[in-house]
């Protein structure tokens, strides 16, 4: 699609897994040192099923916020002074509390769409808390809404029939994509994107600056202890 609208866009590709630190390190590294203007995380899985990842974290936890956490820590020096980190978030970290000890979720206490929710919330703290330590960077949240794609299987939830005529309501893609693209350009901080504009984030989560501090220091000790971070 890019080459489509720009065919003379120079495109370059490397494999990244969120779900393995040592992707995310091999990743960060191959960077080499390279400025970059912008980082976008848009990593979103909502496995039916518990599973862990190669690291011993519950899959959603590691791909929607430690693996994104990880990878900005890692490509803080590679950013420019004036760097943007867009975090993709979901309107469903409004309807969840919050986040305890969420990270160490068991078995028996995952719930699907619950455990997707919270880990976006976390993204939300995570940003605030970005914002606050690197006020340099240009940090924002993008929502894109409810987008047709592999993830939105209403079938698993409810039933076919429900898949059938929700899903033709749904956004294309590219128009969940837009909020994005306009967060990643804005030389604006602290806002939430969607739809074709702007605001600033929210008061309820602006105002938890105790809980998202605390998130940040619990994930960064849990990332020293896995020896992943070394500050």
């Amino acid at each position: 699609m890019i080459l489509h609208d720009v065919p003379e866009a120079e495109l370059e590709l490397a494999e990244l897994r969120l779900d393995s630190f040592a992707s995310i390190r091999d990743f960060a590294s191959s960077l080499d040192g390279r400025a970059l203007y912008g980082l976008f995380n848009n990593a979103g899985v909502m496995p039916k099923d518990y599973s862990l990842t190669e690291d011993g974290f519950e899959q959603t936890i590691a791909v929607n916020y430690l693996g994104p956490f990880l990878l900005t820590h890692l490509l803080l020096p590679n950013l420019e002074s004036d760097g943007h980190v867009v975090n993709m978030i979901s309107l469903t970290c409004n309807h969840v509390k919050e986040p305890s000890d969420f990270i160490n979720v068991r078995p028996d206490g995952y719930r699907q769409l619950h455990n997707y929710a919270q880990s976006k919330l976390a993204l939300m703290y995570f940003s605030i808390e970005l914002a606050r330590r690197e006020p340099d960077l240009n940090v924002n949240v993008s929502d894109p809404g409810v987008v047709s794609s592999n993830m939105i299987d209403l079938g698993r939830w409810f039933d076919p029939i429900a898949d059938a005529v929700f899903k033709p309501l749904c956004k294309r893609p590219e128009e969940g994509a837009l909020p994005a693209v306009n967060a990643l350009l804005s030389d604006r901080s602290m806002q939430l994107f969607r739809g074709n504009g702007s605001e600033p984030l929210p008061e309820k989560f602006m105002e938890r600056r105790i809980a998202s501090a605390a998130l940040w220091e619990q994930t960064e000790q849990l990332l020293k202890e896995k020896k992943q971070l070394y500050i």
